[in-house]
């Protein structure tokens, strides 16, 4: 990629962020938008609509970046709860080690690639000119030079290490006065206890007081057999809605009472709805007391096990129960909101076959990725495209769309295809057996972010060719130096990545066009009364939110020394990252669900997995450059940052597992 072209999407992407934001700050000021971009405000009720007019709602403000920027961490906290203030602390944390790497890299990195004569370039036509020639890619083989990105990844490591280990250790007290702080509550008393035995002529129930109460009788409390109750639940669900909105409609003018019941309610006959809501409220009240006769039957193998104290929950969750391993199976019970019912009654072999089929699908759908990105790749290198469809020569050939298509276009289409993965994710997790939406949402994390890692790095990095991906497996001894050469070449694919995904993701973020579209169409044909009736504040899609920055950081890490001009865009990004999340965390989401900061240990493992990325390829690009002697002292790197990593993990990571009992 050319500079021109890069130029191009920088211009493209800043077009689009400007006209975002301000759109935003014109919208979030109408009456009408208030469900839109305050929807936790409004659920709250600590605002409402207003009808009357005002000329300044018409006119773009900032003044919203100042209101996401004021409060203190400790009201933050007190007003999101911890997982959003540890996801505010990624940012933090990647603001510190990207300023950092932002001034060695373009004042000292930065200007030793682009004075190097390894590419023999052309300097007179600078827009022109290959961003390859402000990578190490630049630099003369065995030039001493080399020395100062040597030093530079040195540095580098233990300033990160250093980071990561104050942000895990603050974190992690974090959590502890949280736990302090916070009221005891039911889970903290109760395990789940799933795969109990049958037995003939006994119920669950009563199998279950049968075994506490033999095995555990001085911390055994009570205990609730789980059942089928789908039905129920659903018709409590329908019952809730339908008390909101009689609410609501008693308490309007009694013209707004009536409706026509035909279609979008422009034809048919008139109706009572506070009438017709209750006849059907009656209705379902009648066939909840029917299910609710024949529900002596539905009992599951499963149930929640209360104690007298916290530690009685903690010894009998961490003992094996039964002789057999998969009866009396023992977990952490839930919050009471987060629990996720479909998986109470599986048994053990049918939660491990759901697992197996999920690792089989898993890796096909990995694999069936490469095709979007071995065509995103083919956009990126005009003479394939030429080659691909001879008849757009002519077209190519125009500065203009040449550079459209190799800078902007593949970031584009590649963003596309992977908006499409993380339900998908969240759906491979939920069929793994876990009982409680933050497992769920957790699995997820950590399988979308390998995803992207191989499909979006390693594909692209390689060239989107599986036989050389296939290969790294078959000469690992090859990993370093097939790296170090083919790394270093996608660096302006990536940079114009960051750019495109990044930017522009976060400003489409805080625009929220879905949602707005969702709630224009529904005032029109819904109408603007019934805008609150089954009104639900969303939450924060932590999986697919921390797989999109833990992956920039990745690139940020990884190209720090290789191809600094990458940098600025990381480091911007974080910038606008932290301000819009701020606000998104005060406004729109509210909290599913409440894990007390258990993603950052999935955060400290990318961290360290990068670093030891950046560690490879620098020992295969200093081999490359006829620098065998740095090379070779390079190898130490990885070797302590993975020490390093194994001290935090049993420093820290027990914290994140459960509580200790001095606490």
């Amino acid at each position: 990629m050319i500079l021109s072209a890069l130029l191009t999407s920088v211009g493209i992407n800043l077009g689009l962020c400007f006209l975002f934001f301000t759109l935003y700050s014109i919208l979030r000021n109408q009456p009408g938008n208030i469900t839109v971009y305050s929807p936790r405000l409004f659920g709250e009720r600590k605002t409402q609509q207003q009808d009357e007019f005002n000329l300044e709602r018409l006119l773009p403000s900032p003044g919203w970046v100042k209101r996401a920027w004021q409060p203190s961490e400790d009201e933050f906290l007190s007003i999101t709860g911890l997982d959003a203030v540890v996801f505010m602390r990624v940012f933090i944390f990647c603001l510190r080690v990207f300023t950092f790497a932002g001034i060695v890299g373009i004042f000292v990195l930065l200007p030793i690639n682009f004075l190097g004569d390894q590419l023999a370039e052309d300097f007179s036509d600078l827009p022109k000119k290959s961003l390859d020639s402000f990578s190490i890619s630049n630099v003369n083989d065995g030039s001493n030079r080399l020395w100062i990105h040597f030093c530079a990844a040195y540095i580098f490591t233990v300033v990160v290490c250093y980071l990561l280990y104050y942000e895990y250790n603050y974190i992690s007290l974090k959590r502890i006065a949280y736990f302090y702080s916070s009221k005891p509550q039911p889970d903290q008393f109760t395990i789940l206890v799933r795969g109990i035995p049958a037995s003939y002529g006994s119920s669950f129930s009563q199998i279950v007081e049968n075994f506490f109460t033999e095995y555990h009788p001085s911390t055994y409390l009570s205990h609730t057999v789980v059942r089928r109750t789908s039905k129920i639940q659903s018709l409590m669900n329908d019952a809730e809605k339908l008390y909101r909105t009689l609410g609501h409609l008693k308490s309007k003018n009694s013209r707004q009472r009536y409706k026509r019941d035909g279609f979008l309610g422009l034809f048919g006959q008139k109706v009572d709805l506070v009438d017709h809501y209750e006849k059907k409220l009656e209705d379902i009240e009648d066939n909840v007391r029917l299910e609710q006769s024949s529900m002596a039957g539905e009992e599951v193998p499963a149930a929640f096990v209360s104690f007298k104290s916290r530690f009685g929950a903690a010894i009998a969750l961490h003992i094996q129960q039964g002789i057999n391993p998969t009866e009396w199976v023992t977990e952490r019970a839930p919050e009471p909101k987060d629990v996720y019912w479909p998986f109470f009654s599986a048994s053990f072999i049918k939660r491990w076959i759901f697992k197996i089929a999920v690792v089989v699908a898993y890796l096909a759908i990995t694999i069936l990725f490469l095709i979007p990105v071995v065509v995103v790749q083919g956009l990126t290198h005009l003479d394939q495209l030429e080659t691909w469809f001879p008849f757009l020569k002519g077209v190519l050939s125009l500065t203009f769309v040449s550079d459209l298509i190799t800078g902007y276009l593949p970031s584009l289409i590649l963003q596309l295809f992977l908006s499409v993965v993380p339900p998908i994710m969240i759906l491979f997790s939920s069929m793994q057996g876990y009982i409680s939406q933050s497992q769920i949402e957790k699995s997820a994390c950590t399988k979308l972010l390998w995803f992207t890692v191989w499909n979006i790095f390693f594909a692209n990095a390689l060239s989107g060719s599986a036989l050389t991906m296939v290969n790294i497996f078959l000469e690992p001894k090859k990993i370093p130096s097939l790296l170090g050469a083919a790394v270093p070449a996608q660096a302006s694919f990536f940079i114009a990545y960051v750019v495109t995904s990044g930017w522009t993701s976060l400003s489409s973020e805080l625009f929220r066009l879905m949602p707005l579209l969702y709630s224009f169409m529904k005032r029109l044909f819904v109408g603007k009364d019934d805008d609150d009736d089954d009104f639900e504040v969303p939450s924060i899609p932590y999986h697919s939110e921390i797989t999109r920055v833990l992956f920039f950081e990745l690139l940020g890490v990884t190209y720090f020394f290789l191809a600094p001009l990458i940098l600025p865009f990381v480091l911007v990004y974080y910038c606008m990252g932290y301000i819009i999340y701020r606000n998104q965390f005060l406004n729109v989401y509210a909290p599913k669900y409440e894990t007390g900061g258990k993603f950052w240990p999935i955060v400290h493992n990318s961290t360290i997995f990068s670093l030891v990325l950046m560690h490879i390829i620098a020992i295969g690009i200093f081999g490359l450059k006829k620098l065998p002697l740095a090379s070779s002292l390079t190898i130490p790197l990885p070797i302590l940052t993975l020490i390093f990593n194994e001290y935090c993990r049993k420093r820290f990571l027990p914290i994140f597992k459960a509580y200790p009992t001095e606490v």
